[in-house]
């Protein structure tokens, strides 16, 4: 039998007393007066649980999952917000409720941290945030927004030096990275429905430009919500690299960058391990996230994504065992570490 580890979930039921605090800072930004204090938040064990024990942990049981990688709510994380000090009070105090989480449920959750990043700021100033949630929370992963500035796309691509601080601690704590956007405030882009799968295409394409994993070879990104666009249009990437002078893509990107199956319908995710290689697959579903209904044509949820890889064709009871669990173990060796202990 097989661990069924979810990789890409988010702290989306958060007690609204998060959200009260975090309304209260924006406030403050522009009147000083209204600034909250760290301490004004007071959110207990009990609230926790709640949270928890009512909406995640129950559909874990009902649709037979057993551990969830969890990180702050994505569309919360809001960089493009206030200043460096807004994100990096904001950040730690998000990442500490995922801890908490992880310490009152540590079978079912592990933590993965969110950066404080701030449009045009320095990646340099979120390393203490993220060595803190290594050593003190035992993070295994984390969240790299590509964009902070919420749409406008103002930061290098992820190919640039300039993000070169962040690849370098990712190596060292061997932390893999999930590209995640937050909140789009560019009326263009629907956050979930277009921000996201635009910012997971564009992450796919930048590195298909570069060659960034010649510089670090040991560098792993994981692209959410099925890739974007990237495996759909897998063959015009291909002709892309083959233009640009690139390697192959199996040895351009599918050494360091891995796919989850955060796809909410079952030909996507057939289209998907039909042209993936199931080593860079790893089983995800973000539930209770951007899309909750239930699907008429199925009667189930459409982030219930256990169901799609269970009736997908192509994959033997092998392929399915490392997609629900060998594939997130290699991938996260610090979970595989915290598993074997």
């Amino acid at each position: 039998m097989s661990l069924i580890i979810d990789v890409h979930g988010h702290y989306t039921t958060a007690p609204k007393a998060l959200e009260d605090w975090r309304n209260a800072q924006i406030a403050g930004i522009a009147d000083p007066s209204k600034k909250p204090k760290v301490a004004d938040l007071r959110i207990s064990d009990d609230d926790i649980r709640e949270s928890i024990l009512n909406n995640q942990l129950a559909k874990m049981k009902e649709r037979g999952s057993d551990i969830t990688l969890f990180s702050p709510r994505a569309s919360f994380m809001a960089h493009h917000i206030g200043d460096f000090e807004v994100s990096s009070i904001w950040a730690a105090i998000c990442n500490e409720l995922c801890f908490r989480v992880s310490q009152l449920f540590p079978e079912h959750f592990v933590p993965v941290a969110m950066l404080p990043q701030s449009p045009g700021v320095d990646p340099r100033t979120c390393i203490p945030e993220l060595e803190k949630c290594v050593k003190e929370y035992g993070a295994v992963g984390i969240n790299l927004n590509p964009d902070p500035s919420g749409g406008h796309w103002k930061e290098p691509p992820l190919t640039d030096k300039w993000w070169y601080p962040i690849y370098e601690k990712m190596v060292e704590y061997d932390l893999p990275a999930m590209i995640h956007v937050s909140t789009s405030c560019n009326a263009c882009f629907h956050t979930t429905g277009a921000h996201y799968i635009n910012a997971d295409t564009t992450a796919v394409m930048q590195l298909i430009q570069g060659d960034l994993f010649k510089d670090f070879p040991r560098l792993k990104f994981l692209v959410p919500h099925g890739g974007g666009a990237a495996p759909y249009h897998w063959g015009r990437y291909r002709g892309l690299a083959q233009e640009l002078k690139k390697p192959l893509l199996s040895e351009h990107l599918l050494n360091n960058v891995y796919f989850d199956t955060c796809v909410y319908h079952q030909p996507g995710i057939d289209l998907l391990n039909t042209v993936i290689p199931v080593k860079n697959v790893l089983f995800a579903s973000e539930m209770i996230g951007a899309v909750r209904g239930i699907d008429p044509t199925t009667g189930h949820y459409y982030d219930d994504t256990k169901r799609y890889i269970e009736a997908c064709p192509l994959l033997s009871a092998q392929d399915r065992h490392q997609i629900y669990e060998a594939n997130a173990r290699r991938v996260f060796s610090r979970l595989d570490a915290r598993l074997k202990h």
